[in-house]
């Protein structure tokens, strides 16, 4: 039996790919911080396809020595694809940040995104079949206005995966390394960026996309053998593209 890993499976574009997998037959370990949450997913996988087996697994990925923790738990099982999902934003001028809040968000969207990576590559990257899917943002090619911190986060995710998938090609490896850049996406997201109870996206935004179709987005890309699925932010149009940023090639 092999396996497809989700973290930030909770809510938004995690549980939704999480679902979009299932239909495709994907057996799947999901993680994410809320226990009640998981159980909730996976009872509603379950009884629309029951043949998949659904892991769940409880963990807070700000925590370092948990991310080490719980990839060394799921060695026993075999992973086919791994999707780097867990992440949030800081939305707020940088002198006025919550430096705890910032702190995690660092923590989250590059430190863990990165040790899980580098666990997952040593392991599989002559695994045919194989791949890592990281979520990035469209805010990962461009800068936002009072979120500067939260994109450089996610420029850090853009440059490493297609830096990373350069290398594993030009080293004949079998893994694909690869990028889903959303733009703003119908999620919690929000709430926790702006620290508020309530978000309505059809009043606050003139463009946005469910995250029911930010799932089907990450299957075109899991389909494809392009490294980046890009939200243009002009058009909001879904593009399957080649590495935007330039690679400089070692002199050997």
């Amino acid at each position: 039996m092999r396996y497809t890993v989700i973290t930030g499976a909770s809510s938004g574009i995690g549980y939704e790919s999480a679902l979009a997998f299932a239909e495709r037959g994907k057996n799947l370990i999901l993680i994410a911080r809320r226990e009640q949450k998981l159980e909730d997913l996976k009872a509603e996988i379950q009884q629309h396809y029951a043949d998949v087996d659904v892991v769940i697994e409880p963990t807070d990925l700000s925590i370092m020595e948990n991310v080490y923790a719980i990839y060394e738990k799921l060695k026993i099982y075999e992973i086919e694809t791994w999707i780097n999902n867990a992440g949030f934003g800081v939305k707020s001028p940088v002198a006025d940040q919550d430096l705890e809040k910032v702190e995690n968000m660092i923590q989250l969207n590059t430190q863990a995104l990165t040790i899980l990576s580098t666990l997952y590559v040593r392991d599989y990257a002559n695994v045919e079949g194989s791949q890592l899917i990281n979520v990035a943002s469209s805010g990962g090619y461009s800068i936002l206005p009072n979120a500067v911190t939260y994109t450089a986060t996610k420029f850090f995710v853009s440059s490493f995966t297609e830096g990373l998938a350069e290398e594993l090609a030009s080293g004949g490896a079998s893994l694909q390394a690869k990028i889903l850049a959303p733009g703003i996406t119908e999620t919690e997201f929000a709430k926790r960026a702006l620290d508020t109870d309530s978000f309505d996206y059809k009043e606050s935004m003139p463009n946005f996309h469910t995250a029911k179709e930010m799932a089907q987005f990450m299957l075109q890309l899991y389909d494809s053998d392009k490294t980046l699925g890009l939200v243009d932010e002009k058009t909001y149009e879904f593009e399957l593209k080649d590495p935007v940023f330039t690679n400089l090639k070692y002199i050997r």
